[in-house]
Order: structure tokens, then C-alpha cells, then sequence
């Protein structure tokens, strides 16, 4: 195996284990806390559930640019649906399921347009998800004129983002056993359907096929536009998902800031977990560790008091090494 081979397919795991060990001598006290490990996973189940679409997307040749405001809108929706059954003075239970169903909905039927105006509308994937980055945040906008969408709950919302359940033998710091939260554990389960749908079913098969060369998939047989609205349907769901994660840890949505720039974050973690950006190749374990790294790298640069303005270069710049060993594989 040729070098550019192996890194392309080891060189994530490399650069987590790597990073793994340097927290681990720096901070060691710190960083092998078992909570430390837990809210590493916790903080990013949003952008995780991006991602895992996003990784499916992007093997089948398509990308989404829209989700960060799609999220903003779906939670916001979401929300909105909320406190309109507790305004009518609905069970408050209901009333988060209301809203749930509405995000997971509004996320989904968002994907569906996206992947109407790639297949019928023939507009390339790049131009029409960034309509809809401009139009979902600007509606987000519109329906709170310009402010925050606050939850009328009284904590059975906030509840989806820190309920969880007790882990046996392993301690937390307040020396009980430690809580993993249920999003973790969906998360977790989420990775591992995913890779199931990718690499064992028929239409995981159909994407890779779609994505590694289109015109030979539709001589195939193949239904291509069909596979497309599908993954982006799916894409949409994850967002809808993520849209519920966000508002319940906040129990509210910001219409200007909420999910901005989950899509860079999103499609970031995809690149680094070795999937093609031209499609055709991909793996959603990576992804997994694509989205963990970057957790890491965020939580050491605010540890150590980088701006926040210069950790997008930080981003930017392992985006860019991503694809740069790519590209060193292909051309091996």
C-alpha cells in the first residue's frame, strides 16, 4: 500500500490518536475525566447527525450548503409548534412531541426541495442548497422578527438534550456513576445505521454507484434522481434531528446565529473522515472521528484562548490538508 493510500485510509485515526495522546500528557488530569469524554460526544451530536448525512450526500456527488440555516428554521418551527399546544394548554409532553415531529418534518420536507431543485430543476447541488442557506435563514428570521424563538416549557424539552442514563463502574467527577445522555446514545446508534444503510443495503449500493459515475448508474439501471431526493431526504431528517438537540439545550433558537456555519463543520468532518468529495468512496466511521477531532481541536483552542475569529483558520486549514491527501492518493 502506497503511502498516499494509507494515509487517505488510516490518516484520521492517525491525527485522532495523536491529538489523543498530546491532550493526554498536557492535561492529563483534566482530559481523562470521564466526563470530559462524555461531553466530547455531547457537544457535537449536533453537527454529528449533520454529518452522517452530509456523508451520504456527499458519496452519492451531491452537498448541502443549507443545513446550518435549515437547522435554525426546523428548531425554530419546532418551537413554535411547541408553545402553541402549551398555549392551548395541551400536555406539556405533548407538546414537545408536537414540536419534535414539526423540526424533524420541516427538516425533511427542506431536504425534499433541495433535492427537487437538483433533480427536476437540474440547478447544480452548489447553487440550489445555497439558496437555501440564504431563504431558510432568512424565514427563520421573518418568523421571529430578527430575535430569539423562546420555549414555553417548563423543562420537558430542555430534558431530550440532558436526560440520560447512569453508566455502572465508571465514576463521574461528582463520584456517581456517570450519566450518558440519551442524544449520545443516538448518536452512536445513528453511526452505526447509517453504515449498515451505506454498506450493506441495496440503496447504499445505489449511491456509490450514483456518486463514482452517474452516467454509467443510469445505464444501469439504476434510478438515479429517485436515489438523489432520498439522500437528501435523509440529509434533511439528520438536520431535523440536530434542529431538536440544539433548541432543547438552549430551549430556545437564535434566528441569527443558530447553526452558522454547521455546514463548513459539517462537511469539514466528512473530508477528514477519508470521503471523496467528488463522490463515490465513503465511510461514516470516519466521519465519526472527523466530527471528534474536530471537537478536540475546538476544545484545545478554547482552552488556550485562541480567538474565535482564527479558529476557522485552524478549520479552514485541515479542511485543506484533508483534500490535499486526497488528491496525493488519487494521483499515487
Amino acid at each position: 500500500m502506497k503511502f498516499g493510500e494509507f494515509m487517505q485510509k488510516w490518516g484520521v485515526l492517525i491525527a485522532f490518536f495523536a491529538l489523543l495522546g498530546f491532550n493526554m500528557v498536557t492535561q492529563q488530569k483534566v482530559f481523562l475525566n470521564p466526563d470530559n469524554l462524555r461531553n466530547l460526544f455531547s457537544q457535537n451530536c449536533e453537527v454529528g447527525f449533520i454529518s452522517i448525512g452530509m456523508t451520504l450526500l456527499i458519496v452519492s456527488g451531491g452537498i448541502d450548503l443549507s443545513v446550518g440555516s435549515l437547522m435554525a428554521l426546523a428548531g425554530g418551527v419546532g418551537i413554535l409548534a411547541m408553545n402553541k399546544v402549551i398555549e392551548g394548554k395541551g400536555a406539556e409532553g405533548a407538546a414537545v412531541m408536537a414540536g419534535v415531529l414539526a423540526s424533524v418534518a420541516v427538516g425533511t420536507v427542506g431536504g425534499l426541495v433541495n433535492g427537487l431543485l437538483v433533480t427536476v430543476g437540474r440547478i447544480a447541488p452548489f447553487v440550489a442548497t445555497l439558496g437555501g442557506l440564504l431563504a431558510f435563514r432568512s424565514l427563520t428570521q421573518a418568523l421571529s422578527d430578527g430575535g430569539t424563538i423562546n420555549s414555553l416549557s417548563t423543562g420537558a424539552f430542555e430534558n431530550i438534550a440532558s436526560a440520560g442514563v447512569p453508566v455502572p463502574f465508571i465514576m463521574g467527577t461528582n463520584g456517581k456513576p456517570l450519566t450518558v445522555q440519551f442524544i449520545v446514545i443516538a448518536f452512536v446508534l445513528a453511526v452505526v445505521a447509517a453504515t449498515f444503510l451505506l454498506e450493506r443495503t441495496p440503496y447504499g449500493r445505489r449511491v456509490v454507484a450514483v456518486g463514482a459515475n452517474e452516467k454509467a448508474a443510469l445505464y444501469a439501471a439504476v434510478p438515479v434522481n429517485q436515489v438523489k431526493i432520498v439522500t437528501y431526504c435523509l440529509v434533511g431528517l439528520c438536520v431535523g434531528l440536530a434542529a431538536v438537540i440544539g433548541a432543547s439545550k438552549l430551549n430556545s433558537v437564535s434566528s441569527s446565529s443558530s447553526g452558522s456555519f454547521y455546514e463548513l463543520d459539517a462537511i469539514a468532518a466528512v473530508v477528514i473522515g477519508g470521503t471523496s468529495l467528488v463522490g463515490g468512496r465513503g465511510r461514516v466511521w470516519g466521519t465519526l472521528v472527523g466530527v471528534l477531532l474536530l471537537g478536540m481541536i475546538t476544545t484545545m483552542l478554547v482552552a488556550s484562548g485562541v480567538s474565535i475569529y482564527w479558529q476557522g483558520v485552524v478549520k479552514g486549514t485541515i479542511i485543506l490538508l484533508a483534500v490535499l491527501i486526497q488528491r496525493g492518493q488519487k494521483s499515487g
